[in-house]
């Protein structure tokens, strides 16, 4: 009887181990700083520490402009998603205001079409011509995505 509950209780401890250690490697990465972000990066390229790096080094020296397309980004949708309670409110359009934010619209998807190919370009000259492809390949529909229709 004491065998049987001695090897009940190693196997539940080994088992229980067994899963804990499983989930905690299986864990998905936190979104909160830069390195948990890009680690998706190093892990399915196989990046080297080095290059691991300079990519982080290259969205640490991109991030300020980035966040401040990001927030004109959110300032148009929300000057647009007015016009549109405008428009059902009151059944007027100030056409002069959409021609003017849909202006400033095309400008801000150039810049951030720029600023996305800058961001791409740079981390791709850092990668081994195997890395660069299969980086391009899991970015592939978001660029596609972006290119084609603007999200505001």
């Amino acid at each position: 009887m004491k065998r049987t509950a001695l090897i009940l209780t190693l196997g539940l401890g080994v088992g229980a181990a067994g899963h804990v250690l499983w989930f905690n490697t299986h864990r998905p990465v936190a979104a909160g700083s830069l390195d948990t972000q890009l680690a998706w990066m190093q892990t399915d390229l196989g990046l080297e520490p080095d290059q691991f790096e300079r990519i982080k080094a290259l969205h640490e020296r991109l991030e300020p402009r980035l966040l401040e397309l990001a927030a004109e980004v959110d300032r148009l949708r929300a000057e647009f998603a007015t016009f549109e309670r405008e428009r059902l409110e009151a059944g007027e359009v100030d056409f002069l205001k959409v021609a003017r934010a849909a202006a400033e619209r095309r400008t801000l998807g150039r810049e951030c079409d720029a600023s996305t190919t800058q961001l791409v370009a740079e981390a791709t000259r850092v990668m081994t011509p195997e890395q660069r492809k299969r980086y391009l390949e899991i970015l592939a529909p978001a660029l596609e995505d972006a290119g084609h229709s603007r999200a505001f």
